[in-house]
């Protein structure tokens, strides 16, 4: 079968929430999924599963509604930082060089309070259950970057939490045997935003 793991669209930026941040995306999020989805519509989708989070969960809705597939929520796919109270883009933090990113590159996770090995044998877990269910369909699943890092690093056999950073609404692509051998085909696949001043390089 082959697995699509696609990040979620742009979202706002959210301080000091009195509970989980967990943004909604904004104007330039909400088309990059509208031309996410249209790139999609003639690949034979078979299943759609999405993230817990509003970003991830509104980024596959375009998608769902061109095919007439209702996406199916799996909390495995939630990213490491669900509990916080403030979301800001990993973007802003590279550019603003936020101690926060600066940790990160030191593989340095403490600030958000979570055990990245345990986060990766959730999310591990939670990819593999999709794709026991699915043998020799196509499966789009939309969640987040340190979610996509932590299955194609697992698959890779790297021990960073992150190693590289997907763009908004890109597509990461796994083909996954029944013998058991998963491959990593293509990653980071921005096509659809090419030409539409989306992607985050050109803003």
């Amino acid at each position: 079968m082959e697995l699509l793991l696609i990040r979620h669209a742009e979202p706002v930026k959210v301080v000091d929430a009195t509970g989980p941040a967990d943004p909604d995306l904004c104007d330039r999020g909400v088309r990059q999924s509208t031309l996410l989805a249209e790139f999609l519509s003639h690949e034979g989708i078979d299943a759609i599963y999405s993230s817990p989070m509003r970003r991830a969960i509104q980024t596959a809705a375009p998608l769902g509604e061109i095919t007439s597939l209702a996406p199916a929520v799996v909390e495995g796919l939630a990213e490491f930082d669900r509990q916080a109270t403030t979301y800001i883009p990993i973007e802003e933090l590279r550019r603003t060089r936020d101690e926060r990113f600066l940790a990160m590159l030191e593989d340095d996770y403490s600030s958000w309070g979570i055990d990245m090995g345990e986060f990766r044998s959730r999310v591990v877990e939670a990819f593999e259950a999709i794709i026991d269910a699915h043998a020799g369909d196509r499966v789009a699943a939309f969640c987040h970057g340190g979610v996509i890092n932590a299955y194609v690093g697992h698959i890779l056999g790297l021990s960073r939490s992150s190693f590289f950073a997907p763009d908004y609404t890109s597509v990461s692509r796994i083909a996954a045997s029944r013998s058991g051998v998963r491959s990593v085909l293509r990653l980071n696949e921005v096509g659809h935003l090419r030409g539409h001043s989306l992607l985050e390089s050109t803003v």
